[in-house]
């Protein structure tokens, strides 16, 4: 009963930027954790970034330095800031939420992707 719904991929140049979107919606009591993670063909998918609730966040080595995430709470949205983008970065990227519900239960969701392509 929870779904997260992604904006903002699309094309851009290589040294470009990006913002992607992600909001939450449904019965959610608290969200644990939110980020993104990414899926190029071919590829296994792959951690982005993670932003824990409390404030801890979590990077991939790839994209330590370029890539920002960041949360707002009262709208239950995380968004991925993303600089000097490479060839590299091209994939699907998918948001997720450990979203614990009215029962206490924690279960992972996972939006629907959005396709970000970077050209040369």
């Amino acid at each position: 009963q929870v779904q997260l719904v992604e904006s903002g991929g699309g094309l851009v140049r290589a040294g470009g930027s990006l913002r992607l979107s992600c909001a939450a919606s449904g019965t959610i009591f608290r969200i644990n954790a939110m980020g993104w993670y990414r899926q190029a063909p071919g590829k296994q998918r792959e951690l982005v970034a993670m932003f824990i609730t409390g404030g801890t966040t979590n990077y991939a080595d790839s994209v330590k330095g370029r890539f920002t995430i960041s949360r707002d709470n009262a709208k239950n949205t995380v968004y991925l800031e993303m600089n000097s983008l490479k060839l590299e970065d091209t994939a699907v990227y998918y948001c997720n939420a450990i979203v614990t519900n009215s029962g206490l239960i924690s279960i992972s969701y996972w939006g629907q992707g959005t396709q970000v392509t970077v050209s040369s």
